[in-house]
């Protein structure tokens, strides 16, 4: 067998056994070690690259070991476990970055800074003019989640670990573009669970909806039940996303491009629904759906129905699933 054949094979092998020990729940596979322990895959290309030329038997069993090891690291290590004193094994890069930097906000409040990272609010006024709104969230290694209202057209509440947010706003006529964006000047990173970066976001429920998110490793649990959306865009590296979605307009389109992803979503029982997937490796997982050919499928009476969702898919190593409630 080649050597060729060998890796790609046993690489298929491990990521498929990952798939299936985290479907069945006996591992927690978290897809942000693909974007925090990356360096693996320099460690494994450089070994492949020295012992290119090298036909011998040892050289091919150390290639094997350093495959397995390197990718066994990054799939099963868990960055939570404590030392024997105590402390989180982490991943930290640090500057001498002064700890009063401000953070340029539209509007700030009840800033607070602890063992855990610095703790902010972000706000913009709604006016009754306003019937349509664009929201661009960006962010690394971040905790997203949406899913409660406010009087104001936006809110958030931040855990910033590392990078500061801001938020700034245009407004045309009856149409106001948010964007609320990581920007990092700090350069101190914490990989484990309790020191993350993570955004809690709070929308107004009058306008009709434009969501775009783009984010490097993220989770993003969206439930966007109560508001009229009528685009939501979320592209990033490693992600896990859950969406819950409703029918409250017209048409609904939803497009997620993502390399490594988990993701999930629910729309109602009785809204028509078409998706489009293309993926490198993926799991699809779309009950109730009718398959039209190989990466396309449809609800049944979609051409007909009044309300429609739009559903594009596009990954690389994924597990998608779309299911009714």
């Amino acid at each position: 067998m080649k050597n060729d054949r060998l890796f790609s094979g046993l690489v298929l092998v491990i990521i498929g056994t990952v798939f299936l020990l985290n479907n069945f729940g006996v591992i927690d596979f978290h897809w942000g070690n693909l974007f925090r322990l990356w360096p693996v895959f320099l460690v494994i290309g450089g070994i492949n690259l020295l012992l290119a030329n090298t036909r011998t038997a040892w050289a091919t069993a150390l290639k094997v070991l350093v495959l397995v090891a390197g990718l066994g690291f990054i799939l099963f290590a868990n960055i939570n476990r404590r030392d024997e004193s105590g402390s989180r094994f982490n991943f930290n890069f640090n500057d001498d970055r002064n700890d009063d930097d401000d953070v340029d906000t539209a509007y700030t409040d009840g800033d607070s800074k602890g063992s855990k990272g610095i703790s902010s609010a972000y706000q913009q006024a709604y006016t009754p003019d306003v019937k349509r709104a664009s929201l661009f969230i960006s962010g690394g290694a971040t905790s997203f989640i949406l899913n409660s209202t406010t009087d104001s057209l936006f809110k958030a509440s931040t855990r910033e670990t590392f990078g500061n947010y801001f938020l700034t706003m245009n407004k045309s006529d009856s149409t106001a573009s948010l964007v609320f964006k990581m920007k990092d000047h700090n350069n101190k990173f914490h990989w484990d669970s309790d020191r993350k970066n993570e955004a809690r976001i709070s929308l107004n429920t009058l306008p009709v909806w434009d969501i775009d998110l783009k984010g490097g490793a993220a989770e993003i649990n969206f439930d966007l039940t109560p508001f009229k959306v009528s685009k939501l865009d979320i592209s990033g590296g490693a992600t896990s996303s859950k969406i819950k979605l409703a029918n409250n307009v017209p048409v609904t389109e939803v497009s997620v491009s993502t390399g490594a992803s988990e993701v999930e979503i629910s729309i109602p029982k009785n809204a028509a629904c078409d998706i489009t997937v293309h993926s490198g490796l993926s799991s699809n997982d779309f009950e109730g759906f009718t398959k039209v050919n190989g990466s396309h499928y449809t609800t049944p009476g979609f051409d007909g129905a009044a309300k429609k969702i739009y559903i594009r898919l596009k990954g690389g190593v994924s597990d998608f699933e779309v299911k009714r409630y």
